[in-house]
């Protein structure tokens, strides 16, 4: 549920645009401001809604979610603007079904991706927080059964048996707060 600023002569404040490229195609890159405001699953949207447009030169992230882990990781104590560009530009990925996928801090399969799709359903449902380590233990007490998983990691694949977790990190943590890569360099 993020949005787009757009800051130039007559502001205007947007929504997430329904037609990305309608919306780039006012911008002026070099010139215009864009502000990206909301939280990691915002920011991650943005990221593989726009990987084929030019993005402005002034591209900053307001950070308006509940975890925030990006924020966390490259600005914790500051309140200003966060420029985009040197963490968006290259990011990693994984492909699923033939389909590519980017990420910003991390993307995890097993118990974490099953506890993302729990809250993303009970967040339809309410707008009360989403208690992630409650869905968590209820998962692997009742719900969530460990899969097979063939993990390829530079060209090189190996099977695993019994997995439950498989994340894989750009940033230092997830889900919140969770520090799954302590020593990670996103840069």
């Amino acid at each position: 549920n993020g949005c787009f600023w757009h800051g130039h002569e007559g502001c205007k404040y947007f929504v997430w645009p329904k037609n990305n490229a309608d919306f780039w195609k006012n911008i002026d890159i070099e010139n215009d401001t864009v502000i990206l405001s909301g939280g990691d699953g915002t920011l991650n949207r943005f990221i593989n809604a726009n990987k084929e447009f030019t993005l402005p030169q002034n591209l900053f992230y307001y950070p308006s979610g509940s975890g925030n882990d990006f924020k966390n990781d490259v600005a914790k104590n500051s309140s200003d603007l966060i420029p985009l560009h040197k963490y968006i530009d290259d990011l990693p990925c994984v492909i699923i079904n033939g389909k590519t996928s980017y990420f910003i801090n991390g993307i995890g399969y097993g118990i974490d991706g099953y506890c993302c799709e729990v809250g993303d359903k009970l967040r339809e449902k309410s707008n009360k927080p989403v208690n992630y380590t409650a869905i968590a233990i209820k998962g692997i007490l009742f719900h969530f059964q460990s899969v097979n998983a063939k993990v390829t990691v530079d060209g090189v694949t190996k099977e695993y048996k019994r997995v439950w977790i498989a994340p894989t990190m750009k940033g230092k943590c997830y889900g919140g707060g969770m520090i799954m890569a302590p020593q990670q360099d996103r840069l």
